[in-house]
């Protein structure tokens, strides 16, 4: 009797396992897919990794959009990280210069990858970079300082609700993810250096 009823369990069971296996595969597969829905709404303030181009940059002087430049390091990162400015008024299409500051103040050689975030969410959509130090780790030798450059314009398609952008960088340590003789052929020799 004992043994009829552990053979009827056993479609439960394997159900119950194919059920958990499948769980266990949308679980990882959330993570892209939240990516791809960012990407396609502008939704959680993510930019592009990729440069814009000026197609879009004509300036509309009629209005005035005011863009906050944030900076922070990640706690795991020692470097000093800050925007050369942190508020600046500009008429939507008109290409922008501007840049921050890294400073490796540890005795070691460091990489470092700056992540964009920009908010509102939905305005990540209107603001074009077209050169940016986050396409790129920053690779940066014991008391080295590097200017870093953000050229950038906001589309003239901006909705008229948003009058405010704040742009917001992570600074993260990337450092382990790369042996050391990959590092010294990356470390820069001249260049943008104050």
């Amino acid at each position: 009797m004992a043994a009829q009823r552990t053979l009827n369990h056993r479609p439960l069971i394997k159900k119950l396992l194919l059920i958990t296996a499948l769980m266990f595969g949308f679980g990882f597969a959330l993570v892209p897919l939240y990516d791809v829905f960012c990407d396609i709404t502008g939704i959680n303030g993510k930019t592009s990794t990729m440069a814009a181009t000026a197609d879009k940059a004509v300036p509309d002087t009629k209005r005035q959009v005011t863009i906050e430049f944030l900076a922070r390091p990640n706690a795991d990162m020692p470097w000093l990280f800050q925007p050369q400015i942190r508020k600046l008024q500009v008429h939507p299409g008109e290409i922008q210069l501007v840049y921050y500051e890294a400073e490796n103040p540890t005795g070691l050689t460091m990489t470092g990858q700056a992540v964009p975030s920009v908010s509102p969410g939905q305005a990540a959509l209107y603001f074009n970079k077209m050169e940016c130090f986050c396409f790129n780790q920053q690779v940066l030798t014991s008391g080295q300082k590097l200017l870093m450059p953000l050229q950038f314009y906001v589309d003239p398609a901006l909705p008229e609700q948003f009058s405010t952008i704040t742009l917001s960088y992570t600074l993260y340590d990337m450092t382990k993810h790369y042996p050391a003789e990959t590092v010294a052929a990356r470390v820069p020799t001249g260049g943008s250096d104050e």
